[in-house]
């Protein structure tokens, strides 16, 4: 036996009958050789790793446009913290931790600079509508490595499309990262509002601390204890209760800061920027870059002009715009 149908077999006796086994992959789009060492889904988890769409998550907003301080979170930290806490789940559960890292690794692979409102710009401009989860699928199906897509597993790829809206996973542990987005993302924005001087702990009503702590930790503690408690074999939930009160936060988080005046200042002037980006490229495909251009010329020069806009770094747009649209001052030759 290889180091992987080693493996492979351990997980039919260390994790839960209802698991995704690696095993029983529904496999690739594309057949590959099987890893000597590795199962399929430890194989998505380091291709992910390596990809560069992984790589330019550093520079992109969470929520605090280019902010002055380096403990804010970026779309990467998140994406780690969403990793975390899945994986804690996952294995308190007995269900595949290496699919449900490879999920919550990639599931925010296709968003766009600039945070939730670089994603309204594109969803204004391209035809049938931009969404973050469903570009993230074809960052990992179609974008990826020049053009051949990293070839991950059908588990995987569900995972991501059901990350956040829409239909359920297939997959209990594809289950568990949307779970664990939204417990991240709340907590740590949470913490970073606190840092800015936008949010204190007495922002959050009272009755919701009183259930699910006074602190971040506390609260970390209560919500992720309380899926492994709440779950079974047929789905990852909370208990009611808890739910109402972590809906009640999140809607606190909305009224306090995802809707604040002061915190998305900027954001009108992100967008701007992105659609103006958008709409040069979708006039002027020679423009892109070879890759983008390749995707023109197979699916229309709006599809590419997305796909570059969407794939830039926060640093790289205002780079970009900087270079097409401001002017600079005329040097004379002596």
């Amino acid at each position: 036996m290889t180091v992987r149908e080693e493996y492979e077999a351990l997980e039919k006796q260390i994790l839960a009958p209802y698991a995704a086994f690696a095993a029983d992959s529904r496999g690739r789009e594309r057949e590959e050789i099987p890893c000597p060492y590795r199962t399929v889904y430890q194989r998505d988890r380091d291709r992910v790793i390596h990809s560069k769409s992984f790589r330019r998550l550093k520079h992109k907003t969470q929520v605090f446009l280019s902010p002055e301080g380096d403990h804010y979170r970026t779309r990467l930290t998140h994406t780690l913290e969403v990793s975390q806490i899945a994986r804690t789940i996952a294995r308190a559960l007995h269900l595949n931790e290496d699919l449900t890292e490879a999920i919550a690794l990639s599931h925010d692979l296709g968003h766009t600079p600039f945070g939730h409102a670089g994603e309204r710009a594109l969803n204004d401009l391209l035809p049938g509508g931009f969404r973050h989860y469903e570009h993230s699928v074809r960052v990992v199906e179609k974008l990826e490595h020049d053009g051949k897509g990293l070839n991950l597993t059908a588990e995987v790829r569900d995972g991501i499309l059901c990350h956040t809206k829409g239909a359920t996973a297939q997959t209990l542990e594809g289950r568990i990262v949307r779970f664990a987005d939204q417990i991240a993302y709340i907590n740590h924005d949470l913490d970073d509002a606190m840092r800015a001087g936008v949010m204190s702990e007495n922002d959050i009503p009272a009755d919701v601390r009183m259930l699910l702590g006074e602190t971040r930790a506390q609260r970390l503690d209560c919500l992720i204890g309380n899926v492994i408690k709440a779950s079974d074999g047929e789905d990852i939930r909370m208990a009611p209760a808890v739910y109402e009160a972590f809906q009640t936060l999140h809607q606190t988080m909305f009224d306090k800061l995802y809707y604040n005046p002061v915190v998305k200042g900027e954001e009108k002037k992100a967008v701007a920027l992105l659609q103006t980006l958008f709409t040069y490229f979708a006039e002027n495909p020679a423009a892109l870059p070879p890759e983008f251009a390749a995707v023109a010329e197979t699916e229309g020069a709006l599809r590419a002009a997305a796909d570059y806009v969407a794939s830039m770094t926060d640093n790289y747009a205002l780079g970009i715009y900087d270079n097409l649209f401001v002017p600079r001052s005329w040097t004379f030759k002596a």
